[in-house]
């Protein structure tokens, strides 16, 4: 409504009342199936409104402008860490800087922005947009970002906890899962991490230096995998072959992102599961997998398998936590929180793909560090 009276400003207040990151959630969250699914418009006319692209319109022209919809309360003398400056850690600092109080953001790399700045394909998010919505997210002042310190290396929780007054954890997931394929560990060029790939490609000045297979096989069925996938094949690839272990309907990529891979020419085959990588003279040559197949409801082997050539694959089934920090409770590989991201320590909650809760979505990061920093507010203020 905002947006049809000439006022795209005001939609853009809407939206970052709840979303202070609505301007990349527009961009790489599955929009149609999240929002426009749920669009009444579905009903009366069999489509729905634009949602993820008005988001967009909207915001961008906020940004640009750099209209500024918060002001910060009277400062309260209180200071938050917040460990990890991806999207979870930016929406929690921002809704606490608005409180008043003073937050200081720690991040292990080189930049700010997290997954948005290092896990994202650039073709999602061009024109240094993660650092971007950084600056403007920060523009509300109170805010301070410390770069190259991770915790567990530089940093630990209890030496946060001893010069902050509460801590929040927006680490992410730093590990990747294993293939559990034979050949794996044998250190062959040619088998890498999807999400190291896309992150050098997100950092490349020159990208017709990054090396990128003719033939490029993907092992999986997330965002990530459609990411290196369409990525390799915008960067020359010949061919490249998403293997997934289960049905397309099962995929956690929405229909849209697979649609997409599929139009850049990107092959999508399901029930593969590897179990052998190929290699010759430390090269990688193909990789085999098995056929599976649905019995009782859980995915089973059939023996039965097929090879597939490359000479490059790329491992995008899932990430892990990276964390050492004693006195954290984990509960199915990441620190269990409450309903309001209170972990087992005192004075430390936490948000995003890190902690137990929502999908491992922006826009659920994004939900989750909001929410936490109005819980860690209340707790300041009592």
């Amino acid at each position: 409504r905002e947006i049809s009276t000439d006022n795209p400003l005001g939609a853009a207040e809407t939206i970052f009342e709840q979303n202070i990151l609505g301007g990349m959630c527009a961009r790489v969250c599955p929009t149609e199936q999240l929002c426009e699914d749920a669009c009444v418009r579905m009903e009366a006319e069999g489509k729905p409104v634009k949602i993820g692209q008005l988001q967009r319109y909207a915001t961008d022209i906020a940004m640009q402008e750099n209209a500024q919809f918060f002001t910060r309360a009277p400062a309260t003398g209180k200071t938050v860490a917040v460990v990890g400056a991806g999207p979870s850690g930016l929406a929690a600092a921002h809704r606490l800087a608005v409180h008043g109080h003073d937050v200081v953001i720690y991040d292990a790399r080189p930049k700010a922005g997290g997954l948005n700045e290092y896990g994202i394909a650039s073709y999602k998010t061009p024109d240094g947009f993660a650092q971007a919505e950084v600056d403007y997210v920060t523009s509300i002042g109170g805010i301070s970002i410390e770069l190259g310190q991770a915790l567990g290396r530089e940093l630990t929780l209890d030496g946060l906890l001893a010069s902050h007054d509460a801590v929040f954890l927006g680490v992410g997931l730093g590990g990747v899962n294993a293939l559990r394929a034979e050949g794996e560990t044998d250190g062959s060029h040619g088998l890498a991490d999807a999400v190291d790939f896309i992150a050098e490609l997100r950092q490349s000045d020159d990208l017709s230096k990054l090396p990128v297979g003719r033939r490029v096989v993907v092992i999986g069925g997330g965002m990530t995998a459609i990411d290196a996938a369409v990525q390799s094949k915008l960067l020359g690839a010949e061919e490249v072959t998403i293997c997934y272990r289960r049905g397309q309907e099962h995929m956690n990529a929405s229909s849209f992102e697979q649609d997409l891979a599929a139009s850049k020419g990107v092959t999508i085959r399901h029930w593969l599961q590897p179990r052998r990588v190929l290699s010759e003279n430390g090269k990688v040559t193909g990789i085999e997998l098995e056929y599976t197949e649905l019995r009782d409801g859980k995915l089973a082997m059939t023996g039965r398998t097929t090879i597939v050539p490359c000479d490059q694959v790329f491992k995008a089934i899932g990430q892990t936590l990276q964390i050492g920090e004693e006195g954290l409770h984990l509960d199915g590989g990441k620190i269990a929180v409450d309903a309001e991201g209170h972990t087992s320590m005192a004075k430390v909650w936490a948000g995003g793909d890190c902690a137990t809760g929502g999908e491992d979505l922006t826009v659920t990061a994004v939900a989750e560090g909001r929410d936490a920093a109005e819980s860690i507010h209340r707790a300041l203020s009592a």
